[in-house]
Parts: structure tokens; C-alpha cells; sequence
């Protein structure tokens, strides 16, 4: 028998992608040992959380602007915003516990104090945020799920777009960067189902990177291995 909910009351859902891979440094343990906790944006687990009480974006940020970066990687494109935008509150979540670890060095060699880090899965910090509340999200190179069949593991599909669309402020700017042909497709087919429009007015448009785009390592191999990244910009309707 399927079960539609977990123990602790959270809806059951499936996660399809790696929790941790090469054995950390004794650094990057060092890292999620001193600073994880300190950088976390509230109570978003069910067991913290059950009623699904709202994040307090104020008491993190002030009256700034709010960010969010899906699946932050290595975290390089994560802190060159904050580092840019000091008077913007950015967001990161990543599953991927090294690129946690990654992200959490890169902090301290910044010293960038405008972020908080969730190390989980995206759709429980959706259930989380207010409503309208982020001013901007980024999707950048997010894992492609190749076979045709897993195309529903996808980020860009209404599971993922349905919530990111609620917690985004009308107006508010959606980035997502892949070199996958195949994502670019369903990207412009999903994303716009779930209430964006997309901003681009002609090819220049997504073959060039934005203006303040930093090169992340993803972009860096795809462009060694001859595939040609694609940099597309949509708005909350």
C-alpha cells in the first residue's frame, strides 16, 4: 500500500538525487560543525516544524530584498551575489552535502554575512516561505535527469515550479541556466504554465550570460565537453 504522507506528517516525497559524495576534509567537516547552524534561515523540518509555521524573513534580513538559489552547487555563484548585492538577503538551498561544505568555506573566505543556507531539499523550505516574499530565483545547471523517463525528476515541472511560483513576489525575476537542449525545451514549455513570462526578445537573449553572471564549475565543464549553455530569463506574471 502507498503511503501519502510520512510518520511525522510531511508529505511523502520521493528524492531521486545524492546526499553526500567524496569524503569531507577535515576543514569542510570543521565548516558544518562551527558555522551550518548559525547560517540557517529557521525551522523548516517537519519535526522542528510541524504546524509549517512561516519563516520570519524580517527577523533574518531586515527589510531587504530576498533572494533564493535552488541547488547551489559549489556555492561560486551564491556568494559572488552576496558579495555584489550586500544590501540583498540571499537564500541557498543544496541537498548535496558537499557542496554545503563547499559553500560554507566559501563564506568564510568572502566573509559575506547576507546569507542563510538550508541543506535540504527545496520543496520543504517552499512550504515555508510567505507568500510573494523572494524577489528573485536562480535554477543554474540543475541536474539534468537525461532519460526521457526521469524527466519527471526535473526541477522545471509543477511540483517544483507550482510552489516556486507562490513564494515569489509579482514581478519577481526567475534565472535558470542549463546545456541541456532537451531541459531548455521543457523549461520554456513548464515554466510559463505555472504563471512566468519569458523576458527573452531575441537570441542574443539566452546566448549570452547576464551581466553579472559569474562562470560556476558546472558551466566551466559543459563548456570543455562542447556543450553550449543557455542562460534564460522569466518574470512572475
Amino acid at each position: 500500500m502507498t503511503q501519502d504522507t510520512h510518520p511525522t506528517g510531511a508529505p511523502w516525497r520521493n528524492f531521486y538525487g545524492r546526499f553526500k559524495g567524496k569524503t569531507l576534509r577535515d576543514s569542510q567537516l570543521r565548516y558544518l560543525d562551527e558555522d551550518l547552524e548559525g547560517l540557517s534561515p529557521g525551522k523548516i523540518s517537519w519535526e522542528d516544524n510541524p504546524d509549517r509555521t512561516p519563516l520570519d524573513l524580517n527577523a533574518l534580513f531586515g527589510d531587504r530584498d530576498v533572494w533564493l538559489e535552488v541547488g547551489f552547487g559549489g556555492g561560486e555563484h551564491m556568494v559572488h551575489q552576496a558579495a555584489q548585492n550586500p544590501t540583498v538577503g540571499i537564500i541557498g538551498c543544496e541537498p548535496f552535502l558537499n557542496g554545503v561544505a563547499m559553500l560554507l568555506g566559501k563564506i568564510r573566505e568572502a566573509g559575506v554575512d547576507n546569507v542563510r543556507v538550508y541543506p535540504g531539499d527545496a520543496r520543504h523550505i517552499f512550504d515555508v516561505l510567505p507568500e510573494a516574499s523572494i524577489s528573485r530565483a536562480f535554477l543554474l545547471y540543475p541536474d539534468p535527469w537525461p532519460k526521457k523517463r526521469h524527466h519527471r525528476r526535473r526541477f522545471v515541472t509543477p511540483e517544483h515550479l507550482e510552489p516556486l511560483a507562490r513564494v515569489l513576489k509579482p514581478g519577481a525575476i526567475f534565472r535558470v541556466a542549463t546545456d541541456i537542449p532537451d531541459y531548455v525545451r521543457q523549461t520554456l514549455v513548464e515554466v510559463p504554465k505555472a504563471g512566468f513570462e519569458w523576458l527573452a526578445e531575441g537570441p542574443q537573449d539566452w546566448r549570452q550570460p547576464w551581466g553579472d553572471w559569474i562562470s560556476t564549475r558546472y558551466e566551466q565543464k559543459a563548456l570543455r565537453e562542447d556543450r553550449v549553455p543557455h542562460y534564460l530569463t522569466f518574470r512572475r506574471r
